[in-house]
């Protein structure tokens, strides 16, 4: 335990003193919901609240990409040679792994929490229990994609090549999960794509809970693109939350 508490407090004094990184990352989901907030809302989305509906998407996609481009900075310990003294110490290997994935799972929500704080007021309404929800499924998608972060990072032998492998990776899932554009406008030849993609789910997940939808009929959460209807078979938000 001590070895992994080791690792997690480097990993994060290291993020605390990397203030460019922090404060681009921001930047860059502010810069996305400047952008795609003219998209919903126009009348063709039918969406009930369009801006509170792109916050709840850029917030996990947020934690999303942060969490697998935190997993660099291995690749960084691996060319420094500190990776190599971690490995030479009387420590388990999966000791290791723990540490780098809680680092980075804490590091990407955290960065999420302030962009759900920032929504706080832009409108998004919050409450002890759904605030509870959202924490849960950042957390979850935070810990899920750091452990990809992390096998990426171990398959790779430079930064150059791990970002890269990472944008290849970001872009057709974010485009295709519904976090910028709802999946609801998105041409038909396309749906069959974001079934497969794991982070439409939880982008579902995490829109169900921060904007109150529990009490919606289900008809009206598959035209808000929170439930999908893949021919008889109709995905919920819990059936969403099973299947990832």
């Amino acid at each position: 335990m001590r070895a992994i508490k080791a690792i997690l407090i480097r990993n994060l004094t290291g993020f605390t003193r990397d203030k460019l990184k922090f404060i681009f990352t921001l930047l860059m989901s502010f810069f996305f919901l400047f952008i795609f907030s003219f998209a919903v809302k126009s009348g063709k989305t039918g969406l009930n609240q369009p801006i509170n509906y792109l916050l709840a998407g850029i917030i996990i996609m947020t934690v999303f990409q942060t969490a697998l481009n935190n997993s660099m900075g291995i690749i960084e310990d691996i060319a420094s040679g500190f990776m190599k003294e971690v490995i030479v110490a009387p420590i388990a290997r999966w000791h290791i792994s723990i540490g780098q994935v809680l680092s980075s799972m804490i590091i990407a929500v955290m960065q999420g929490i302030i962009v759900l704080f920032a929504g706080f007021f832009m409108g998004l309404k919050l409450d002890l229990l759904h605030t509870i929800g959202m924490l849960g499924t950042m957390l979850l998608v935070g810990f899920t994609f750091s452990c990809i972060g992390l096998f990426l990072a171990t398959l790779t032998k430079s930064s150059g090549t791990f970002q890269i492998m990472v944008t290849v990776i970001v872009l057709p899932l974010t485009l295709l999960s519904g976090a910028l554009v709802p999946t609801t406008v998105m041409p038909e030849f396309l749906k069959p794509l974001f079934f497969f993609n794991p982070l439409t789910y939880t982008t579902s997940i995490f829109r169900f809970i921060a904007l109150h939808m529990e009490n919606l009929p289900l008809s009206e959460l598959i035209n808000q693109g929170v439930a999908f209807k893949l021919g008889n078979l109709i995905i919920t938000p819990m059936i969403s939350l099973l299947m990832y």
